[in-house]
């Protein structure tokens, strides 16, 4: 009876809740675009427009949804660790600052790279699974949970955590770029809501999507090595590592390869990201406002 409001009424609880609810709103707006450009980056011809256009012809609109159930099912856990971490190296990095005063812009940034790294444990595994299903033909679809298992048997826990240096190369610095522009954006459209908490909804998703757009515009070509390190299996081993992945793309399909699907990447990213921002801060001041005021936090 009590454990929800006993739950909510520590700091850890009201990141955890507000995370999933970010973080979910976040998979459901972007997710089409997400297996686009992953269909993108792992193809040698076709448009954005082109590869939209067979993926939903041979095998349907419901397609561009493949794969949603993996990172659904973890999003809730992986944001609120994304955001707790945040918080807690944010603050720990300015440890002479005052309590009510917001971090600073080094802080936020030192915080979001190491939020990107600790979060990589968790999201590598995750996206592994969610390309292998994206990428998969429809004559032969399966769940998460089967992906996972066959990719146990097959390739055991090394397998299942291909990709984790790229993928902590990507995220470490993205992580700090995101919650940097985020801060440094929604303070300057709404100058002192650092600290109040009271930016518009205009300003979430604004700060939001800017904040997603330039996270991913760094670190992208580390992302289309990620999506191809990851998409193969052991049975298909087509790169040896980071760096022939880096060359052998590069010498194939030029250097522009590096940068296929960034402009659906960056569409998505805008979208997500905004949509995470906002449903974070407006669960967050939901669970405030049921609870106590921040000015008692």
């Amino acid at each position: 009876m009590d454990f929800w409001p006993e739950f909510l009424a520590n700091s850890w609880g009201r990141e955890f809740v507000a995370g999933g609810v970010g973080g979910t709103a976040g998979v459901i707006a972007g997710y089409p675009l997400d297996t686009l450009r992953i269909r993108q980056q792992n193809s040698a011809t076709g448009s954005a427009a082109q590869i939209l256009r067979r993926l939903v012809t041979a095998e349907g609109p419901f397609s561009l949804y493949r794969g949603m159930a993996a990172p659904l099912a973890s999003v809730t856990f992986q944001n609120a660790v994304a955001f707790q971490t945040y918080a807690i190296l944010s603050r720990a990095i300015d440890i002479n600052s005052a309590p009510d005063d917001p971090p600073s812009y080094r802080g936020v940034a030192l915080g979001g790279v190491g939020t990107g790294a600790i979060q990589s444990l968790v999201l590598s595994p995750v996206e592994l699974v969610k390309i292998r299903l994206q990428l998969q033909p429809k004559t032969n679809l399966n769940g998460p949970l089967d992906v996972a298992r066959t990719i146990l048997r097959a390739e055991g826990w090394r397998g299942i955590y291909r990709g984790l240096t790229i993928t902590v190369l990507r995220d470490a610095p993205a992580h700090g770029v995101y919650f940097w522009t985020y801060e440094y954006t929604r303070e300057g459209l709404h100058p002192g809501c650092r600290k109040s908490g009271q930016e518009s909804f205009g300003t979430m998703l604004l700060a939001g999507g800017l904040a997603g757009v330039a996270s991913w515009i760094c670190c992208y070509p580390l992302d289309v090595i990620k999506t191809r390190l990851q998409a193969q299996s052991l049975s298909m081993v087509k790169y040896d590592g980071i760096v022939d992945c880096f060359r052998r793309s590069v010498k194939e399909d030029g250097y522009n390869v590096l940068w296929r699907g960034l402009g659906t990447a960056v569409a998505r990213a805008f979208i997500v990201n905004g949509a995470v921002f906002t449903a974070y801060e407006t669960a967050l001041r939901c669970i405030f406002r049921n609870n106590e005021s921040p000015a008692a936090i």
